[in-house]
């Protein structure tokens, strides 16, 4: 069950628009469909998993920090957008049941190979800085675990670049055992949040806690309630994100025109429940303010509550449920640039392949580098931040193309969302992507040079290309 906190891999062309950058792997050979084989229990497992990952364990406390005591309203307010967003996929995927995703999307309604490649890039981009994000979270919670005293600054930098290195290496060897990992770790994620959540509700009934924490605003720097609480949202985003990737199993679940609205409904509101009741006790046990404080603020939530509970077990529990999502969006973000490569669209050394594990090493190589600046250059913060903002910025694309795509007509029936959704969604996305949000400026700062890395390679490729032209035409 593959999963992110940002996105999934997509293919960068639907299969029917011919080859271009990252065209499906699974459509190179026969162009046969592939085998269904994934019931509504499965794809709901698949959407659950794929949703819950770093966002909450690590950003909860960044949050609250925003808002104070009513942390779970700017996570109501990022699951709404989030269903919005995900009415606009379900219509898509019901109506193009194959497997691809916001770049195949992107390129149906609008038809820009540029556009395309943007799309797919920012779609790679926050599979690092998610990834880049995990590891910190990884590091901090090791420390805690170690009870590791002092200037903590160069070890987590340590750990983190170590961890991110190991990652690279379970890449390496195959999407195997990466997938096969992934499946334990998914039940891992889950049982963490469960136990926050059962922490709390045993804390209130024995009276213990403050639960009128929940309705109290604390904004820092005279901001205003509304401003408050969009800035968090922006960031909260981060949690909600991996809804999206399930779109790439539509080739492969049974009757995906009728399964697919009613389970990713239920996935997304099976999560938001989930966040909003671990925002709830986490306020609730722990003050804002000291929940803000570092980068394990459910730890803190785990060890007000049940102080007799092995806290090291959960520090444990918590670097597993990271673990998952920076391994499968490494594996994501690896395999999108080898896509890409593929087709011409980035330089061809980066399809290389391990003669024998056939992973595509230099992609992983040049992934796991920029993973390392991100982890060298920001921290937690910005970098889910940068994270939501590029799928932000994805979604919002996603919004528009289905409007756009209202002129393709299809045979079959299919999901139709209500034209005001897509429209009110499209226009939430550009406002919480905006700086009208109050999102941080390095947000911007590192998605704009990641952006601008992805571009120059792009420009190597096409100038490659027409330079060649122009000496094939001289000589013919």
């Amino acid at each position: 069950m593959p999963r992110s906190d940002h996105g999934g891999a997509e293919a960068v062309l639907p299969p029917d628009h011919g080859a271009g950058p990252g065209a499906s792997e699974g459509n190179a050979g026969d162009g046969g469909e592939l085998k269904r084989v994934i019931g509504p229990g499965l794809l709901l497992l698949f959407i659950v998993g794929d949703i819950l990952g770093t966002g909450v364990y690590a950003l909860t406390g960044q949050v609250a920090a925003e808002v104070g005591g009513a942390v779970w309203v700017p996570f109501l307010c990022a699951f709404l957008v989030a269903m919005l967003t995900a009415t606009s996929y379900l219509e898509l995927v019901t109506k193009y049941p194959r497997a691809g995703g916001a770049a195949a999307y992107s390129h149906r309604a609008f038809g820009i190979h540029f556009l395309t490649f943007l799309v797919t890039f920012a779609v790679m981009c926050s599979g690092l800085t998610s990834a880049s994000s995990a590891s910190k979270a990884f590091a901090a919670n090791l420390l805690s675990a170690l009870d590791v005293d002092g200037d903590q600054g160069r070890v987590a930098m340590a750990i983190a670049l170590g961890f991110m290195a190991l990652i690279s290496l379970v890449n390496l060897r195959g999407v195997g055992e990466s997938v096969k990992a992934n499946v334990a770790l998914t039940a891992v994620e889950l049982t963490g949040l469960l136990i926050v959540i059962g922490v709390g509700a045993w804390a209130l009934l024995q009276g213990d806690g403050e639960f009128s924490r929940v309705t109290e605003f604390e904004t820092p720097g005279g901001d205003t309630a509304f401003g408050a609480i969009t800035a968090a949202t922006a960031l909260a985003f981060f949690a909600m994100v991996g809804f999206e990737d399930s779109v790439n199993m539509a080739e492969e679940t049974k009757d995906p025109v009728r399964i697919f609205p009613r389970v990713m409904l239920i996935g997304l509101t099976v999560t938001g429940v989930i966040y909003i009741l671990v925002a709830v006790a986490s306020v609730t046990l722990v003050a804002p303010a000291e929940l803000g404080e570092g980068d394990t603020p459910l730890l803190k939530v785990v060890q007000a509550g049940a102080p007799g509970f092995p806290i090291d077990v959960f520090a444990w529990i918590t670097m597993f449920a990271v673990s998952n999502s920076a391994l499968i969006n490494m594996l994501m973000a690896s395999r999108l640039l080898y896509g890409m490569s593929r087709e011409r669209a980035l330089p061809a050394p980066l399809c290389r392949l391990l003669p024998r594990r056939r992973t595509p090493w230099v992609a992983i190589t040049f992934t796991t580098l920029l993973a390392f600046l991100l982890i060298g250059y920001a921290d937690l913060t910005a970098l889910g931040g940068t994270t939501s903002l590029l799928l932000l910025c994805v979604f919002a694309v996603v919004n528009v193309a289905v409007l756009v795509l209202r002129r393709d007509r299809v045979a079959h029936r299919h999901f139709r969302a209500p034209t005001a959704l897509p429209v009110i969604g499209a226009v939430l996305c550009v406002y919480l992507a905006s700086p009208l949000s109050q999102r941080s400026g390095d947000d911007y700062e590192i998605a704009g040079w990641l952006m601008l890395i992805g571009i120059a390679l792009w420009a190597c490729v096409w100038g490659c290309t027409r330079l060649l032209a122009a000496r094939a035409k001289g000589v013919g």
